[in-house]
C-alpha cells in the first residue's frame, strides 16, 4: 500500500478492531440462542481483518494472516462441518442427525449445531479473507 494513512484513522482502527473480533466470537457463541451464528460471525471476523489490511498494508496484514495459513482455514472449517455429519452416520443416525452423538438428545441436538456453526463460521472467514487478498492483489 502505498498511500499514507492518518495517524487518527489508524489508531482509531487499532481501537475498533479487537472490539468487532470480540463480537464476531459473541455472535459465534451465542448464535444458537439468538440472532447470529456462523456466517455471521465469519463476516464479522473477516471484516476487521479486511480493515486491518486496508489501515496498515497487505504486506503487514499478510504477516499477522498469512494466506497460506487462511487456505488451511477454508478446508479446516469444511472438514468439520463434515466430519459432524460423517460421525453422525457411523454412530448410527442420519446425516447431521444430533441426536445420535450424546445421550441426552437436547444436549446432543446443542453440541451437533455449535460444532456445524463454528465449522461455517471459521470458513467465511477464512473465504472472505482470501477473496480479500486476491482481489488486492489484483488492483495493484
Amino acid at each position: 500500500m502505498s498511500k499514507k494513512i492518518s495517524l487518527i484513522l489508524r489508531q482509531t482502527c487499532n481501537l475498533i478492531i479487537p472490539a468487532v473480533l470480540l463480537y464476531a466470537l459473541y455472535v459465534q457463541f451465542h448464535g444458537d440462542y439468538g440472532p447470529g451464528g456462523g456466517f455471521q460471525a465469519g463476516v464479522i471476523f473477516a471484516a476487521a481483518v479486511i480493515l486491518y489490511t486496508l489501515v496498515h498494508g497487505r504486506e503487514k496484514a499478510q504477516r499477522i494472516f498469512p494466506a497460506s495459513i487462511i487456505r488451511i482455514f477454508v478446508a479446516l472449517g469444511l472438514l468439520l462441518y463434515a466430519a459432524v455429519g460423517v460421525i453422525t452416520m457411523v454412530m448410527g443416525g442420519n446425516f447431521l442427525d444430533y441426536s445420535v452423538l450424546l445421550h441426552a438428545p437436547q444436549h446432543a441436538q446443542h453440541l451437533g449445531i455449535f460444532v456445524i456453526e463454528l465449522g461455517v463460521g471459521v470458513t467465511v472467514a477464512a473465504v472472505m479473507i482470501i477473496i480479500f487478498y486476491a482481489l488486492d492483489e489484483y488492483s495493484d
